[in-house]
């Protein structure tokens, strides 16, 4: 008999999150295509000021990161009074689970949307419902079909992460009208500052207009301040109120608000990182397909790769492994075909394609 301490219910039916390897053993110098980090690294201002942080470590931090807001509402047009900060997106999206959903409460969520999603869930004891998708692609009307009278939130990452799909602005407002008031709609644009399409809002349009309607941002991805644990949500004032209560008071680091700060600043450095992206996903793309291999139509930094059996995912994501190159397999979203590369340097990118074709002749 076990006496001790128990979780509460539902908290032991979580699968936790495993996030893509960083190490090789054995190897000096590994090749990370698992966890789209930036290929080209943090802004040389962004380093330049999270050294300079070294000098306050024994001051608490701007608790409610004012002057990073103030940044962040200059460069995106918002209103920084909307904005509330977090240790990463993922502290924010847990944050609005647990003060808009509980027992008997469900939050809804694409079918190969981002696992965080379903794993805050369970951990506010409601229940995480997944719509199926289209052409792995979110799909608006089996989302509302699966809204029902208990659905507290719903939460669409776009771009979507693994599959690199996006819907359209007009697809968005879609989701959004047929949502009741009470419902709120999370939109995670993580991957927006990637996307050059014409047909595509981040969320702010929505976020501005809607009191149900929250934005969530991250510095992870094109600022490339991953490590920092950096991120951001826009949203009505009313939510607003809700995140600063509940949120730890001191949850984002000054060395990580001055880095953030420089990085809006340097949009030179955002501009080099979106020009090789540009570059070099579309190039990735085109000489996979060449092989035969099938890739969803993505548009963020990294590409989601088909190679026909699970078994062919197992022997590929090795043999890449043993060449010192890490990917990521994704059959935790129920693509176990399938492998994620996140697009590195031109060296990598021509190393990891080298040995794609090495392995497809094995």
């Amino acid at each position: 008999m076990n006496d001790g301490p128990s979780p509460r219910p539902g908290i032991l039916d979580i699968s936790p999150y495993v996030g893509g390897e960083a190490k090789i053993p054995g190897v000096a110098r590994v090749i990370r295509l698992a966890s789209n980090e930036s290929a080209l690294g943090p802004s040389p201002r962004a380093l330049a000021a999270y050294a300079a942080a070294a000098a306050e470590l024994h001051r608490y931090p701007d608790g409610n990161s004012t002057d990073l807001r103030a940044t962040l509402g200059r460069h995106y047009g918002l209103d920084p009074a909307r904005i509330v900060c977090g240790a990463g997106s993922d502290e924010l999206i847990g944050l609005l689970i647990r003060c808009y959903a509980g027992p008997g409460d469900e939050v809804l969520y694409s079918r190969h949307g981002f696992l965080l999603y379903p794993i805050n869930a369970l951990a506010a004891g409601a229940t995480p419902v997944a719509a199926p998708e289209t052409g792995l692609t979110v799909d608006v009307d089996a989302m509302l079909a699966r809204v029902t009278k208990r659905t507290k939130l719903v939460f669409i990452a776009n771009p979507n992460n693994p599959t690199g799909t996006y819907i359209s602005r007009t697809e968005m407002q879609r989701l959004h009208a047929g949502l009741p008031p009470s419902v709120m709609l999370v939109i995670d644009a993580a991957y927006a500052e990637f996307v050059q399409r014409n047909d595509f809002d981040p969320g702010v349009e929505l976020a501005d207009a809607a009191e149900n309607v929250v934005m969530a941002r991250t510095f992870s991805k094109i600022f490339a301040l991953a490590s920092l644990r950096l991120g951001w949500v826009y949203c009505s004032p009313r939510v607003a109120d809700v995140l600063n209560r509940v949120r730890p008071p001191f949850n984002v680091n000054a060395a990580a608000q001055a880095a953030g700060i420089a990085a809006l600043e340097d949009v030179a450095s955002v501009d080099r990182a979106r020009e090789h992206n540009n570059i070099w996903r579309p190039w990735l793309e085109r000489e996979l397909a060449g092989l035969g291999l099938e890739l969803t139509r993505a548009v963020a930094n990294f590409v989601l790769v088909r190679f026909r059996r699970p078994h062919d995912v197992e022997g590929a994501f090795s043999f890449l492994h043993a060449r010192g190159i890490l990917t990521r397999k994704v059959a935790a979203y129920g693509l176990p075909e399938y492998l994620r590369i996140t697009i590195g340097t031109e060296e990598e990118m021509r190393a990891v394609l080298s040995a794609v074709k090495d392995y497809m002749v094995s």
